[in-house]
């Protein structure tokens, strides 16, 4: 079972970074969506918001994952945890499907280097955030720490 802390005292700091990274992706569907309005669905043109290149497809997609990050960041239970884990693994993946697609047709999203290397660093974020931000009783946050912390006596304490 993997260890993830449990009513972790920076979970706070961690869903506010979450909820920005949220935001950032929102705005910046709502602006490329404004830009490319009227483009073709998956264009390849030279359209750039907030500093990444975009076309409608990937603005609308944003929009939707910006609300998506914003509600997972809004809610104080597990669904944030598994969200920002899921959302994390699916910029990454992402990512680096786009990077290796770059320069051909494939290119779907019209994706470049800087949208590849900026969406590499939300997933890294959000994973990160995932790990931190779970919840659970105070009896299963001491379980836990006793773990951390005296990981020989569970140990034995297993067999």
């Amino acid at each position: 079972m993997p260890h993830f802390p449990v009513n972790h005292p920076a979970r706070p700091f961690y869903r506010a970074l979450s909820a920005l990274i949220g935001l950032y992706i929102l705005v910046f569907g709502v602006w490329g969506t404004a830009l490319t309005w009227g483009d073709p669905l998956f264009g390849r043109g030279s359209n750039w918001a907030l500093g990444l290149r975009t076309n409608l497809a990937f603005s609308l997609a944003s929009i939707i994952f910006g609300v998506v990050l914003l509600i997972g960041a809004s809610r104080r239970d597990n669904l944030g945890h598994y969200m920002n884990l899921t959302a994390g693994v699916v910029f990454l993946f992402t990512s680096l499907l786009m990077m290796s697609v770059l320069q051909t047709d494939a290119n779907v999203l019209n994706f470049s280097m800087s949208t590849v290397i900026v969406s590499m660093l939300f997933g890294l974020i959000l994973l990160g955030t995932g790990f931190y931000d779970k919840v659970g009783a105070p009896e299963d946050a001491d379980a836990e720490r006793n773990r951390r912390n005296h990981p020989v006596a569970e140990a034995h304490r297993r067999r």
